[in-house]
């Protein structure tokens, strides 16, 4: 029999008599790394909740060491030894490291009269000892605003280890870190592998599913699929079960006529993020802008869209220089940013699908000043059809619908001003299979219809798959530019790490 530290056994839910789980099975052993995939909306993070205590399962079972438990509150999953550290990490940024891994459990000490205070000494002497046991050299007293992402993540993780857990839940861990970083936090995953932690990894990259797993769990549309040895499957065969369909070419390069440039940036520079910036772009061209986390690449889209002003250098779109001092001006000059965080600065959480698609153009909607809503809902439902968005309706909540499909819907918004030049930030990050398909395959009609792209990505795959040239940056430099010819993962990361060690911790 194996020696499960937790079983999840014909878990169900429904959320207004729509079956989002339909008897689904986990198990996970003390140790192991168990990976579970699917698309979005696929049930990952409603299992997860329902672990954690945040959703009670409408039926099934959870055993914890064979003892089946009944959770209802996240205390009560800490209390099983069972935590999670999720995608978007929320630390107390203005307090110390000690005081993020003890918050809301601090370590007290006792005066005369029963007064209570918190023992910072002590907090700051255990968390030097996790920080060494992990190897991550930073201080107990350093303040979390001061931390990169990873350095974040890794305090997570340590937290996690100060609750005496034995199940920890990473929710994309590598969704905003470097290549090295990566290879740093797989480090300490076998660390806690070696001292009988289990881990529940969550990632879309299947590529480090495929590194880091002992075993994968592949769930679609709320059912189980099954779970496999990793030695035992290969990534066609796991993408064919996530989606449900074969996907032969998953990053399908179209091929496009390249024109003339429409846009030339000559020595764009803004103080310390980026200096002295220079190449164009063509029409029906995609252009590939690689670096490392930090290197200025989502500051320099920032500045050609006129979200912040350079501090020297110009840009010519069409042959004319022009001075976006505003996103209005790009917007009139025919240049669309598709930023990196859609929930933050792409999308208006409490609106609707419709709202969001027309919110930017909605003046060519208006007559007199008046919102036509026949033509905004006609044009909202021309979006939802054509970009194959996953709604109930043009009035749903966007909040509700998944990341590949809030993506399609910033893609929809911007694509109704009829842009001709469209930088894309990191279009992919925290979306499904599928979906990241749908969106490379919308990005090859853009570029046959003659648009011309830059897209700013952090997988080397995805820049190699679809651009026609790639830059790269490093430390607000250009370090490099490669043609289609000459891509290799080895080139792009030597440019990316020309003025660093590569993105370590």
């Amino acid at each position: 029999m194996d020696d499960y530290v937790l079983e999840m056994n014909r878990v169900s839910k429904s959320f207004a008599r729509v079956t989002v789980l339909n008897k689904v099975l986990f198990n996970i052993k003390p140790g192991e790394v168990h990976a579970l995939v699917g698309e979005n909306g696929a049930g990952k993070s409603t299992l997860m909740k329902i672990l954690m205590g945040i959703y009670s399962a409408d039926e099934g079972e959870i055993l914890v060491n064979r003892q089946k438990v009944t959770i209802r509150h996240p205390s009560e999953a800490i209390s099983h030894g069972i935590a999670m550290i999720h995608q978007e990490l929320n630390p107390i940024l203005d307090m110390d490291v000690s005081e993020n891994i003890f918050a809301g459990r601090e370590i007290r000490k006792w005066r005369a009269g029963g007064l209570s205070l918190v023992d910072l000494r002590e907090q700051q002497r255990q968390t030097e000892t996790l920080l060494q046991s992990i190897g991550l050299q930073i201080s107990p007293k350093q303040l979390m605003r001061t931390l990169s992402v990873a350095q974040i993540q890794l305090v997570e993780i340590l937290k996690a280890i100060s609750l005496s857990s034995r199940v920890i839940i990473m929710d994309e861990p590598t969704s905003a870190i470097t290549p090295k970083e990566v290879q740093t936090l797989f480090e300490q995953i076998d660390r806690l592998r070696e001292q009988g932690v289990a881990i529940i990894y969550i990632s879309h990259k299947l590529d480090e599913v495929f590194q880091i797993a002992d075993r994968i769990t592949v769930l679609r549309d709320g059912n189980y699929i099954g779970t496999f040895s990793t030695p035992d499957i290969n990534q066609e065969l796991l993408i064919k079960m996530m989606v449900g369909r074969e996907i032969k070419e998953f990053i399908p390069k179209t091929e496009a006529p390249i024109g003339h440039v429409v846009m030339e940036v000559k020595n764009l520079s803004r103080g310390k993020h980026f200096e002295n910036i220079s190449f164009n772009l063509h029409a029906g061209e995609i252009l590939g802008i690689g670096g490392l986390v930090g290197a200025g690449r989502s500051e320099l889209a920032e500045c050609i869209f006129g979200i912040t002003r350079p501090t020297s250098g110009e840009i010519y779109i069409k042959g004319k220089r022009v001075a976006a001092r505003h996103p209005e001006d790009s917007i009139r000059n025919k240049v669309a940013l598709i930023t990196e965080d859609r929930k933050s600065t792409g999308l208006n959480l409490k609106a609707s699908v419709k709202d969001n698609i027309t919110i930017v153009g909605i003046d060519q909607l208006a007559r007199m000043g008046v919102i036509n809503d026949q033509r905004e809902s006609l044009v909202s439902d021309k979006y939802i059809n054509d970009l194959r968005i996953k709604t109930n309706s043009r009035y749903t909540p966007i909040s509700t619908l998944s990341g590949g499909n809030q993506q399609k819907v910033v893609l929809a918004k911007w694509l109704l001003t009829v842009p001709d030049i469209i930088i894309l930030d990191e279009p992919t990050r925290g979306i499904d299979v599928g979906a990241k398909r749908d969106i490379y395959l919308l990005m090859g009609d853009l570029v046959k219809a003659g648009k011309a792209l830059i897209m700013i990505s952090s997988e080397i795959p995805e820049l190699m798959g679809l651009s026609d040239r790639i830059i790269v940056l490093a430390e607000g430099k250009l370090t490099g530019e490669l043609k289609r010819p000459e891509f290799s993962q080895e080139a792009i990361m030597r440019y990316a790490s020309a003025f660093s060690d590569g993105g370590s911790l």
